[in-house]
C-alpha cells in the first residue's frame, strides 16, 4: 500500500496542517467533514502538497521533519501558496 505525507491549508484560519495517510482522498474528506478534532475549525481545507514515501515509517519521519521545519516554511521552499 502507498504511503503519503500531505499538507493542507485553511484560508479561514490562515493555517497549515501536516499529516500522513495511505488514502489521500478519504483523509481529505475526513478533514473537510469535521471528523478530525484538530482540523474541524478550519473547514474547508485544501491540499497544497503531497508526497509519496516508501512506507509508514518513512511517512511518520517525513511528517515529523516537515512539522519541525514548519509547514508554512516547507510549503514556501517547494513553491506552493
Amino acid at each position: 500500500m502507498e504511503n503519503f505525507v500531505y499538507i493542507l491549508y485553511s484560508a479561514s484560519l490562515d493555517h497549515f496542517y501536516v499529516g500522513q495517510t495511505q488514502d489521500l482522498e478519504a483523509h481529505l474528506q475526513r478533514h473537510n467533514f469535521g471528523r478530525n478534532k484538530s482540523t474541524k475549525a478550519g473547514i474547508p481545507w485544501i491540499m497544497v502538497h503531497f508526497g509519496k514515501v516508501a512506507d509508514r515509517v518513512a511517512a511518520v519521519a517525513k511528517e515529523k521533519q516537515v512539522k519541525n521545519l514548519g509547514s508554512k516554511r516547507y510549503v514556501q521552499t517547494i513553491g506552493k501558496p
